[in-house]
C-alpha cells in the first residue's frame, strides 16, 4: 500500500495532524492500537492514564482545537468524556474516521532505501505494510509509566500492592485504607486529594515540595493569569533572575505559601522548586487529611521509611513519578539518528530533524497547561511546510535548531502551554501580532493563547476568531486585565455592554 503520509496515534495530536495533512491534499493513513480515537480521553484505551471520574485541570476554552466547540452548558472543567466527544465530533467534522484503522499496533517505522518510510502493523492476527513518503508520529508522552528505584520496594506486602498512578482507576476500594502516594506533581496531588476526600488515611512522599496553583482564583481560571502572550513573550525578553522573580510574586499571590497551609517549605528559589497545580491538596494538608513526608529511603513489608528518619505502615503505594518516552517501533537507525532515550531526543523545534526528511513528531514534549492548542499550531506547522504553503526550515536552520534543542534541554524539564502555542505558531506563520481592531490589539496580549488567538491571521485565517477571542476574554479574563483594557479604551465597561462590571 502506498501513501502520501502515515499518522501513528488517534489521540489529539495524530487527529489534529492529519486533519490538516488532508487540508493540504495529502493521502492520510492513520494507524491507532486501540479500537477508536481519543487516546487518554478514552478510559477504555489500555494507553490511556485517565480514571473514570477524573475531570480536566484545564479549562475548556483551552483544552480544544479552533474550528470545535463544547456544547452550551459544558462546565469550565469538562468531564475526560466530554473532552472524548468533542474529539469525536472534530473527527466526524472533517471526515478522520474513515482515513484510521482501529486495532493496528504500529510495530515498525524505518527508512526506505532510495527514500522516504516504511510502517508495519499488526492488525486481527495480520502483519500489514505500508509505505509512505511521509511519517508522523503522535502516540504521546504519558503511556510508559516511570518506577523510582527504592530499596525494598518490590518487598511491599500491603494489600493493595504497588502500582503507578497510570494504573489508577477508582477510589472506593481504597476507603479505608492506609495508601501512600509518592511524587509531587499534578497526578500525584491530584490522587492523594481524591483518596483522602473520599476517607482514606493518605500519605504523601515528595523529592520536593513545589508551590501550588489552584484551578481558579476567585471566579476566574487560573490559566487567564499566567499562560497570556504577554507572559510567553516574558520568557523570552526578561533576563532570568527577573522573571524567576516576578515567576515566585505571582505564585505567592495566586496560590499562597505552601509553608502556611502546612506543607513543606519550598525552595526560595522557584525555578528549583518548581510549580505544579491542584485545587484541593493544600486545603487537605491544612485540614490534616493529608500528611506530608520526604521521599522514600527503603520499604520492608507496610514499613515505609522515609530519608528524615520517620517510617509509617501503608496498605497500598501508588507511584506518580513521570513517563518514560516510549516510540518501540522506531528502527535502530531512526532511534540511534534522534538520539532516543527514556527522557530525551534531538530534534528541530521539537519536530523535524535534519537527516530525517519527512518524518515529524508530534507533542511528545512535556508540558504545564492544556496540550491542545500548541498540538494544532504544530500539525499546522507540519502540514504547511509539507504542503508547499510556507519555506520550510533549510538544512543548515535545523542543525541549529538541533544545537539549540541540546543546549535547552527541550525533552527534560517541563514548557508552558503559552510558550509552545506562541512557538509554533510563529513557525506555522499563523502568530497574529499586528491586527487591526483597537480592541482586539489590546486584548490580545491579555489573553490566553488559546486556539481561536491563531485563526485571526495566516493561510487559513476565520474572520470570527477576533470575535470569538474578546468574547472568551471578557467572559474569563482576569479581572485586572480587563479593566486594564477599559481604561486603554477610556471606558468603564467592554462597547455594547452595560455597567461597569460587564464581561
Amino acid at each position: 500500500m502506498d501513501v502520501d503520509v502515515v499518522v501513528v496515534g488517534a489521540g489529539m495530536g495524530g487527529l489534529v495532524s492529519a486533519r490538516h495533512l488532508m487540508a493540504q491534499v495529502f493521502v492520510v493513513l492513520g494507524l491507532e492500537s486501540h479500537e477508536g480515537i481519543g487516546g487518554q480521553w478514552d478510559t477504555r484505551n489500555p494507553n490511556s492514564g485517565v480514571w473514570p471520574a477524573m475531570r480536566t485541570n484545564t479549562a475548556s476554552f483551552l483544552t480544544r482545537f479552533s474550528d470545535v466547540e463544547y456544547p452550551e452548558g459544558t462546565s469550565i472543567f469538562p468531564r475526560n468524556s466530554e473532552v472524548l466527544d468533542l474529539l469525536h465530533t472534530y473527527a466526524d467534522r472533517h471526515d478522520l474516521l474513515a482515513r484510521f484503522r482501529f486495532g493496528a499496533r504500529v510495530t515498525v517505522v524505518a527508512r526506505r532505501e532510495g527514500g522516504g518510510y516504511v510502517v508495519r502493523w499488526e492488525q486481527e492476527g495480520r502483519e500489514e505494510e505500508a509505505r509512505a513518503d511521509r511519517v508522523v508520529v503522535a502516540t504521546g508522552r504519558y503511556n510508559r509509566p516511570e518506577i523510582p528505584q527504592v530499596e525494598g520496594l518490590d518487598s511491599f506486602s500491603g494489600v493493595g500492592g504497588v502500582s503507578h498512578a497510570f494504573h489508577y482507576k477508582e477510589k472506593e476500594p481504597r476507603t479505608g485504607e492506609r495508601v501512600l502516594v509518592c511524587g509531587g506533581s499534578i497526578s500525584a496531588l491530584e490522587i492523594a486529594s481524591d483518596l483522602a476526600m473520599a476517607g482514606a488515611e493518605v500519605h504523601l512522599a515528595q523529592r520536593r515540595q513545589r508551590y501550588v496553583m489552584p484551578k481558579m482564583v476567585a471566579g476566574t481560571p487560573i490559566e487567564s493569569y499566567v499562560f497570556s502572550r504577554e507572559h510567553a513573550l516574558a520568557l523570552e525578553s526578561l533576563p532570568q533572575e527577573e522573571l524567576h522573580r516576578l515567576t515566585a510574586e505571582r505564585v505567592l499571590r495566586l496560590g499562597g505559601d505552601p509553608q502556611g497551609y502546612g506543607a513543606p517549605a519550598p525552595h526560595p528559589d522557584i525555578a528549583r522548586a518548581g510549580v505544579t497545580g491542584s485545587p484541593h491538596y493544600l486545603n487537605l494538608v491544612a485540614e490534616d487529611r493529608i500528611s506530608v513526608h520526604p521521599w522514600v529511603s527503603r520499604v520492608d513489608g507496610r514499613r515505609v521509611e522515609f530519608t528524615d528518619g520517620s517510617a509509617t505502615e501503608v496498605d497500598t503505594v501508588i507511584v506518580a513519578t513521570g513517563f518514560d518516552l516510549s516510540l518501540p517501533f522506531l528502527s535502530e537507525e531512526i532511534s540511534q539518528i534522534v538520539g532516543l532515550n527514556r527522557k530525551t531526543m534531538r530534534l528541530a523545534e521539537f519536530t523535524f530533524h535534519p537527516d530525517l526528511d519527512g518524518l515529524a513528531f508530534v507533542g511528545l514534549w512535556p508540558q504545564l497547561g492544556p496540550y491542545a492548542v500548541p498540538l494544532e499550531q504544530q500539525a499546522r506547522w507540519i502540514a504547511n511546510v509539507w504542503g508547499g504553503v510556507m519555506r520550510g526550515p533549510t538544512r543548515a536552520e535545523l542543525e541549529s535548531m538541533v544545537a539549540h534543542c541540546v543546549e535547552e534541554d527541550h525533552f527534560l524539564g517541563y514548557r508552558e502551554q503559552h510558550e509552545m502555542a506562541v512557538r509554533f505558531a510563529r513557525l506555522a506563520g499563523v502568530d497574529p501580532v499586528q491586527v487591526d481592531d483597537p480592541e482586539l490589539a489590546l486584548v490580545l496580549p491579555r489573553a490566553t493563547t488559546s486556539a481561536d488567538a491563531f485563526r485571526i491571521v495566516g493561510p487559513d485565517a476565520d474572520p470570527l476568531a477576533g470575535e470569538r477571542v474578546k468574547a472568551t476574554f471578557w467572559r474569563y479574563g482576569a479581572p485586572e486585565d480587563k479593566a486594564a483594557v477599559r481604561a486603554a479604551m477610556g471606558r468603564t465597561s467592554r462597547p455594547g455592554c452595560v455597567g461597569s462590571d460587564a464581561g
